[in-house]
This record gives structure tokens, C-alpha cells and sequence, in this order.
């Protein structure tokens, strides 16, 4: 996959990566590796709540997401193209099953090498070395299509947008809830699989065939969990295409747009095959008209709606508010006359003698 086939049919790959915080970024850089007859995207995000632990290394002190994700990457960069084989046919579930076997050893050796003490919390939302991983390894037929074989473990997603059917998620989250992408988005559902040095997990496989021109992505959370909806995320991408006047365009446009939302460290990796950069745009653009009119319109037409009956709403609240304060001020005269008059006399009798001592709290003295 060092480089691609003069005839090759055009593509455009590109990747960016954001950190919320300067060097402690605990998303690896995205893999994107493209060649003639096979590529691969891959996006690794080390999940930090999980794998807080921080450790000291002669190359620096970082947390254990930190180094999960990195190692994760530098595993499939690197056995990658053993593990799958050369031949046309690739067995996905023995690949899946492989890739599970030498992560799991590399991240083992690893937490040995740190020769950390073991942490006496028991919990199960704590891990060692914990990471995601979505990794598309895309083979090209001799037709012209392409085989995608999906491999993945957490909740970084790979997607295709078609440029009829729009954008298809191809792998499903390993979280508690039901998988539904928009619930996603408002339910912060618990992880149940990702890689880790001291607990068991999957790497799950889906293979899906595509047909030219298609774009293919692998995206962290940090990129599709803070829009308002899936179709947010999908218009995000061809929006960003269409404005685009250079594929370093579209990556900033892209990476922009993202960063504008996002509350995480966020990386993406994408390969746009059947077109160059002008092609693309003619080819998504009906797609794209179709979703701003069909989705993206009327959900912010009913945002615009919401934020005006709230703003109108607070107006009535402080109105409400005064109109109250104004009448009880004119109320209050009459309804307080008495209480506002001088204290009232008290009754014959009741007054002390001019001459009797005020009470004292003191003990009486014995003689």
C-alpha cells in the first residue's frame, strides 16, 4: 500500500487530528494508507475516564489512554498486511480474531514494561491501557469494486456515504444501550468492549461491498458525538466538500467544523474513490441539496422555533414578574395598615413598676 497504480481511478484521502489539550491528546494520529489495489483507514481513541492511570516513561509521563491508543495504531500499521495475507481472498473473522491476539499481547507486554503497582480499586469501568480501535481495510476487485472489511472494537465508527442513500453506518457501537445513533447523541451509555491489557475483548468484523464513487471514513466519537443528529454529521462532510476548493481545503473545512463542536480529542481518516476533488462535488452534490432540504432545513427551522417560544417565554416570565411586583405594591397599603402602625398599647395592669429590675439571667447569689 506504499502508493497507488497510474491507473488507478482517481481518489482523495486525507486525515486530521485534534487534541483538546496540547501533547496529551489520548487519540493516536489516523492511519490512512492508501495503494492501488488495497487500503487502510484506522482511528484510535484512548479512553481516558477508563484508563486514567498515569505512568512515568523515559519518553515522557502520560496517562495509560495515552499510550493504549498509540500502541494500538503502531499494531495495525504493522501486522496488518501479515495478518490479512496477500492472496485475493481475505477470512475476516480469522483476521478479526489475529488482530484481537497481537493487540492484546502487545498491550500486555507493554503494562508489564511499566512495572506499575496494581491499583487496589475494583471497578469494572476501570481498565489498563484501554483504547477503541475502527479500522476499514478496503480491497479493490477486478470489477472495480471493493470489498470493506470492517474491523473494530469500542465506539469509533466507520462509515460510507453513498451519493444517493447518504451516509451508512457500518459498525456498531459496543456500548449497553440499543445502538440507536440519535438516543447516542443524549444517552452517555457505558462502554462493554475495547482493547485492554487486563480485561477480555473482541474484535468484531463486517464485510460490506461498494460500488464507485463512494467515501469511506473512520471518525473517533470526539467527531459525530457532540452534532445535533446523524444528518448533522453527513452535511458536515459534504458541506465541507462542496465548499472545498482543494482536498487540503475540504480536510480544514472538515476539521473546522468539527472542532467548533467537538468537547473531546477528535481524528478522522477518509478515502473518497471514483472522482477527483470536482468530480466528487458534482457527484454528492444532489445528495447534498436532498439532505439540506429533507433534514437539516426543517430541524433548524424547528431549532429556531424552539429558542424563539424560549425567548418569548422568558420575556412573559420577567413581565409576570413586574406586573406582580407592581400590583402587590399597590395592594399593600391596605392589606399591611395595621401591621405597618405603631406597636399597640399594652393593657392596664400589664406594665411593669417603674422601680422592678429587668430579669437577669444570672444565678441568684446565697447569702
Amino acid at each position: 500500500m506504499s502508493g497507488a497504480a497510474q491507473d488507478a481511478e482517481p481518489r482523495v484521502a486525507m486525515s486530521f487530528y485534534l487534541e483538546q489539550v496540547a501533547g496529551e491528546g489520548e487519540d493516536a494520529e489516523p492511519l490512512v494508507l492508501v495503494g492501488y489495489e488495497r487500503s487502510l483507514l484506522g482511528v484510535f481513541d484512548g479512553l481516558g475516564g477508563a484508563g486514567g492511570t498515569v505512568y512515568e516513561t523515559p519518553g515522557g509521563r502520560h496517562a495509560g489512554a495515552w499510550f493504549a491508543s498509540r500502541l494500538a495504531r503502531d499494531v495495525v500499521a504493522g501486522h496488518m498486511p501479515e495478518v490479512v495475507g496477500a492472496g485475493p481472498q481475505i477470512d475476516g473473522e480469522q483476521t478479526a480474531r489475529q488482530l484481537a491476539e497481537r493487540l492484546r499481547k502487545a498491550l500486555v507486554e507493554r503494562l508489564a514494561e511499566f512495572d506499575a503497582p496494581r491499583s487496589s480499586l475494583r471497578s469494572k469501568l476501570l481498565k489498563a491501557l484501554p483504547s477503541t480501535m475502527a479500522v476499514a481495510y478496503l480491497v479493490r476487485g477486478e470489477t472495480g469494486g471493493y470489498a470493506c472489511h470492517c474491523f473494530w472494537a469500542g465506539d469509533s465508527r466507520l462509515y460510507v456515504i453513498d451519493p444517493v442513500a447518504g451516509a451508512q453506518q457500518l459498525t456498531s457501537d459496543d456500548l449497553r444501550s440499543d445502538n440507536d445513533a440519535m438516543a447516542n447523541l443524549l444517552d452517555d451509555s457505558v462502554m462493554d468492549n475495547c482493547l485492554s491489557a487486563d480485561t477480555e475483548f473482541v474484535v468484531h468484523h463486517r464485510r460490506v461491498d461498494l460500488q464507485p464513487p463512494f467515501i469511506a471514513l473512520a471518525a473517533s466519537d470526539g467527531c459525530f458525538g457532540y452534532v445535533a443528529s446523524p444528518m448533522h454529521f453527513e452535511h458536515l462532510v459534504l458541506s465541507g466538500l462542496d465548499g472545498a476548493a482543494s482536498p487540503d481545503g475540504w480536510r480544514e473545512a472538515l476539521r473546522s467544523s468539527v472542532q467548533a463542536v467537538a468537547g473531546d480529542d477528535a481524528t478522522l481518516a477518509l478515502l473518497a474513490v471514483g472522482g477527483d476533488l470536482a468530480e466528487l462535488k458534482g457527484t454528492y452534490r444532489t445528495r447534498l441539496d436532498t439532505l439540506r432540504t429533507t433534514y437539516i432545513e426543517p430541524m433548524e427551522e424547528a431549532e429556531r422555533q424552539t429558542r424563539s417560544a424560549q425567548e418569548q417565554a422568558d420575556e412573559l416570565e420577567q413581565r409576570r414578574g413586574a406586573l406582580r411586583a407592581e400590583l402587590w405594591s399597590k395592594y399593600k397599603p391596605d392589606y399591611e395598615r395595621h401591621l405597618s402602625a405603631d406597636a399597640p398599647t399594652p393593657a392596664p395592669g400589664s406594665e411593669p413598676p417603674a422601680d422592678a429590675e429587668a430579669p437577669s439571667d444570672e444565678e441568684p447569689k446565697t447569702p
